[in-house]
């Protein structure tokens, strides 16, 4: 990231599935911001294209070409939406940042009520929605994810997390710093500042097409905060490890006892095989568990790329 800023914002979106609703955000974006005291043409829009399978490469190539304040990267192979995020980050020279979706869920109109947020002395603001339209299970799995994470990036209790956020360019920076593979950056952006505020929005509904982020993606993500960002599942398997650990201590000194003083092996032995089976099982676990830490150290140390950019318009 440059150290002089030349524009007011910058606006990132990750593209994929986008081909059809690229022109009319552009559009929304451009009439908010043209009625905006801080903005108006001082801002840069930089679209980042990963591997989207329709046309959204070349829709966003022409738009470049109309207006100038918009630039787009194209990715070479498909890095997932956080990884994207920071590579369209890399580039960003406003002196705000914002990132939000490329289906108009996230309203351009709201970003003004963001951008209030930062200019009244924060660092970063979420966008909490009021109502989300999205299916019962994906609502349920949001729940779950800002509950987790409670715990496991001391995330505040009464925070949302949400990908249509605002944050300064100082923490842009530190965002930057980090090369890994695996990146996560609500993980990022809670652990480089403690000035965070969350502000209400409405969530609407998709201008055209359907969501690509399914439940493996989603899963994908809860493992890099889970995983990339604390130990917690490590000292989770060792406490299952300690509970087993005493169970069957308890259990073989009682099957001692009763071998003294009845002098018969006793019957129950389906019992002890499900003891061993669930045994076993809390072990994989564990190994697994430890495989994947070990796997993410591994490639990791290997310089696996965040991203790799294939072509750029607009940049100037």
């Amino acid at each position: 990231m440059v150290e002089h800023k030349s524009c007011e914002l910058s606006v990132v979106i990750p593209v994929y599935g986008g081909e059809l609703v690229l022109q009319e955000l552009v559009k929304q974006l451009d009439d908010v911001f043209q009625v905006a005291e801080k903005i108006q043409s001082n801002y840069e829009v930089i679209f980042v294209c990963d591997q989207s399978p329709d046309n959204s490469w070349e829709v966003i190539s022409k738009i470049s070409k109309d207006r100038p304040q918009v630039s787009g990267m194209l990715l070479r192979v498909n890095a997932g939406q956080h990884n994207a995020i920071m590579a369209g980050l890399s580039k960003a020279r406003g002196k705000i940042i914002v990132t939000m979706d490329d289906d108009l869920q996230h309203s351009p109109g709201d970003i003004p009520k963001l951008l209030q947020a930062i200019y009244s002395g924060y660092d970063l603001a979420f966008a909490r929605f009021k109502n989300r339209n999205h299916p019962l299970w994906k609502r349920a799995g949001s729940w779950l994810n800002n509950y987790v994470a409670s715990y496991l990036i001391k995330k505040p209790k009464d925070l949302y997390l949400s990908p249509f956020r605002a944050f300064r360019s100082e923490v842009c920076s530190d965002l930057l710093l980090y090369r890994g593979p695996y990146v996560y950056i609500d993980g990022l952006l809670l652990g480089v500042t403690s000035k965070i505020t969350s502000v209400d929005v409405d969530h609407h509904n998709r201008y055209a097409g359907y969501s690509e982020y399914g439940f493996v993606k989603s899963l994908s993500l809860w493992l890099k905060m889970a995983i990339n960002f604390s130990i917690a599942p490590l000292r989770l398997t060792s406490l299952l490890g300690f509970l087993f650990s005493a169970i069957g201590i308890f259990f073989a000194i009682l099957f001692v006892i009763q071998k003294l003083i009845i002098d018969k092996m006793p019957d129950g032995w389906s019992s002890i095989m499900v003891a061993l089976l669930i045994t076993g099982g809390v072990q994989l676990m564990a190994l697994g568990m430890i495989g994947e830490y070990l796997g993410r150290v591994l490639l990791t140390i290997n310089s696996k790329p965040q991203y790799v950019v294939g072509e750029t318009v607009g940049f100037r």
